[in-house]
């Protein structure tokens, strides 16, 4: 499984880059990478094919980040 993940998100102009995250965007899309330049690539090919560009009082902030794994536990079914 790809460690990174390539992040893509529209944020309104009336917020600073550095206020531009995951809670704040108007838009995101998320894709698994496997290296930085992978990474770098897919956020801004997703976000061009989905039509996210900035414009219109909106731009486009790209990110890498790692995944955070998460275990989980399945429980045995009963009979």
């Amino acid at each position: 499984m790809p460690e990174l993940l390539a992040v893509a998100l529209v944020c309104a102009t009336t917020l600073s880059s550095v206020e531009c995250s995951r809670d704040t965007a108007l838009d995101i899309i998320v894709a698994p990478a496997h290296s930085a330049m992978e990474c770098m690539m897919h956020a801004q090919a997703s976000a061009a094919a989905a039509g996210l560009p900035g414009g219109d009082g909106r731009y486009l902030k790209i990110s890498c980040e790692r995944r955070t794994k998460v275990a989980s536990v399945m429980e045995p079914a009963e009979h």
